[in-house]
């Protein structure tokens, strides 16, 4: 029991220390600030010298709250917990060794009393005390001790829980901000409650400014979206399961961007009575999925189109060839000839490029590399054009001693042929230059003709994969890879491309390659 001279205050003191922890289990839910009272008030009600409260963790038991503990006993006693398994470990069994170390280590000076701190039935944990006296207490002593023991227990308890909603909440917080789409946490009234930080760059406003708002507010429609909205469905009586997901896509107005293309996903959060108390909005920029969908459709547009065309005149020259009533002469055959070949050719051409294309999307052209001489690549090119084309004079200028370079020629060959038929598409008549110069760590190659040249409008958009102008589109035949390939082929070979183009000017189109 204790001794006499605590005694009295001790049986004071007992009330004030019971009435302090009720205090504690609603005020303190700080666990490290609520262990480091409770162990005061425990060392002073035990009158104890020191004193630890180790808790139960997954791991292990491990060392909470302590004082009054020498650092060296700490630095033993630390890792012989941390090795302990809990489902091995009870409390007496805890307690025995705790004594046993306490008794050892000071040489039979101090003693120890524990007390479990047990809340719902489960034991999460010990108070242990040092002194120097026996650990004798009364059947009075032992209730009054092991009511505290609870209430500790409970306080503990209650603030381990708070800290693990916060850690959930902060789990929670960092997810959404984290989240690529934009989310949205609407109350059982459609009003919002949170928003992330996707949504808030998506849609142009602070969060301040979101938060608070009716759904209906924040979501409006340029046009009539696809699929039914969030308020008509609610008035149909959604959602009638838990699992009830709406779908809606269209564009959203937004307060200074233009409007966006989004998908938008709504889940239901249901109460365990069936009732709605949260509605989860995920917003999807979809403008990339969209991009997508045109340039398919322009895709199929511009291919039916220009391989039809081929497809008709080679169909009709060889129905007209081949008609019984008719006799032709040998001009008339060989022109109707000259004809189907050309376009056989273009079909040839057409299909070789959408494979190219095809190819760059699964990963990339591959180069078959060997030194070439541009040059006389540029002069072979001059001389084979200049034969199809007498309205135009083609002109190849490279400085002497231009560098050979390391590259396929078979595809370098392809971007300038390319950059040529544009010239000679796009410029009716005057010289077409293909020019070669040399800097320290690269060669510039430039294509340029005496035409009316790019339109400001068209220039950032002329290498993309089936961009054809206005006027492309009037007076050429093509489907609007020759520039995408060209440029692609480029790149493979670590070289970049560019157009110096001014109306009514002439077009000049340049790439570089590495020496």
């Amino acid at each position: 029991m204790l001794p006499p001279n605590l005694l009295p205050d001790f049986r004071v003191r007992q009330r004030d220390y019971l009435l302090e922890i009720s205090r504690l289990l609603t005020q303190e839910l700080d666990i490290e600030k609520l262990l480091a009272r409770i162990l005061r008030v425990s060392i002073e009600m035990l009158a104890g010298q020191a004193g630890l409260i180790a808790l139960k963790q997954p791991e292990g038991w491990r060392v909470s709250a302590a004082h009054g503990i020498a650092p060296a006993f700490m630095s033993y006693l630390e890792p012989l917990l941390a090795e302990e398994v809990v489902s091995e470990l009870d409390v007496i069994e805890l307690n025995r060794m705790l004594k046993e170390l306490t008794y050892t280590a000071s040489m039979g000076l101090l003693n120890g009393t524990g007390l479990p701190l047990a809340a719902h039935g489960k034991v999460i944990g010990v108070i242990f005390i040092f002194r120097n006296y026996a650990d004798l207490f009364t059947p009075n002593d032992r209730v009054l001790l092991q009511s505290f023991a609870d209430q500790a227990a409970i306080a503990v308890f209650n603030a381990q829980l708070y800290g693990q909603v916060s850690y959930e909440k902060q789990r929670l917080d960092a997810l959404l901000d984290s989240a690529a789409d934009g989310i949205l946490i609407l109350d059982a009234h459609r009003i919002v409650e949170r928003c992330n930080t996707a949504f808030e760059k998506l849609y142009g406003l602070t969060r301040d400014e979101i938060v608070g708002k009716n759904h209906n507010e924040i979501v409006k429609w340029k046009k009539e979206p696809q699929g039914i909205t969030l308020e008509e469905s609610v008035e149909g009586g959604w959602p009638l399961t838990p699992n009830a997901t709406l779908y809606v896509e269209g564009d959203l107005k937004r307060p200074s961007p233009l409007p966006l293309p989004v998908g938008i996903t709504y889940a239901p959060l249901l109460s365990n009575e069936n009732k709605l108390r949260n509605v989860i909005v995920s917003v999807r920029d979809i403008t990339h999925f969209r991009n997508a969908d045109e340039l398919k459709a322009t895709f199929i547009s511009i291919v039916s189109h220009e391989l039809r065309t081929p497809v008709a005149l080679i169909k009709g020259y060889a129905s007209t060839l081949r008609r019984d009533d008719a006799k032709w002469d040998k001009h008339t055959i060989s022109d109707s000839l000259a004809v189907i070949e050309e376009e056989a050719d273009r079909l040839s051409k057409m299909i070789d490029d959408l494979l190219d294309a095809s190819r760059l999307q699964a990963g990339g052209l591959s180069l078959n590399q060997s030194d070439v001489a541009l040059p006389n690549l540029a002069a072979r090119i001059t001389t084979r054009f200049a034969e199809q084309s007498p309205k135009h004079r083609l002109t190849s200028n490279f400085p002497e001693n231009f560098p050979v370079i390391i590259g396929d020629e078979a595809r370098i060959e392809q971007v300038i042929s390319n950059l040529v038929s544009n010239a000679l598409k796009y410029a009716p008549e005057g010289e077409i230059k293909i020019s070669g110069t040399v800097r320290p760590e690269q060669v510039i190659v430039c294509v340029s003709d005496e035409g009316t040249g790019i339109a400001a409008q068209d220039l950032p958009y002329i290498f993309d994969r089936f961009y054809r102008s206005t006027n492309a589109v009037k007076q050429t035949k093509g489907a609007g890879l020759g520039l995408y390939l060209a440029r692609a082929i480029v790149e493979a070979h670590g070289g970049r491309m560019w157009a110096d183009a001014a109306a009514n000017t002439g077009a000049r189109i340049c790439f570089s390659l590495p020496r």
